[in-house]
């Protein structure tokens, strides 16, 4: 049998170690959490958000019931900006909304692929609904559905219920 004693002395020294050492796991786990570049959106969603081209943004555009356009009307480059102004703040609250959080792609060079929905339900002017989709390093990071009107409107991907 082994036995080992530690003194009242040594023990209190070892507190403050124990005690220090158990938060640094905590923060580092939290940190781990919370932090970084999270790619997929908060909810959990059957949709696949990961996209490697137009057929997978397609699959990805069809899985909110979604008929498009095969051929994108614009693909560009665009850069989310570092600080956001009202309409970033706005955008963002749509992407809060479905899952998506633009701040964390502050600064970053994102690509933005457009179609054409000819599905939109009770809309007449069929070309001036628009989805556009956020891509990341093969990553959707958000997006919208929108009219192009000058009276139009904005959403997320999927079909607000009224």
């Amino acid at each position: 049998m082994f036995v080992y004693s530690i003194s009242s002395k040594r023990f209190k020294r070892l507190i403050p170690i124990v005690v220090t050492v158990v938060i640094a796991l905590g923060v580092v786990t939290m940190y781990s959490c919370f932090s970084g570049k999270n790619k997929t959106p908060d909810k959990s969603t059957a949709i696949n958000n990961t996209v490697d081209g137009t057929d997978a943004i397609l699959e990805f555009i069809s899985g909110f019931g979604w008929e498009v356009i095969e051929e994108p009307d614009d693909v560009r480059e665009v850069v989310i900006p570092v600080e956001f102004d009202d309409v970033y703040v706005n955008y963002n609250k749509i992407q809060l909304a479905q899952g998506y959080n633009l701040e964390k792609y502050a600064g970053e060079r994102v690509k933005k692929w457009s179609f054409t929905i000819t599905n939109y339900p009770d809309y007449e002017e069929q070309d001036f609904i628009k989805i556009n989709v956020l891509v990341f390093e093969g990553e959707v990071i958000g997006g919208d559905v929108c009219s192009v009107k000058l009276d139009g409107f904005m959403h997320g991907f999927a079909l607000e219920k009224e």
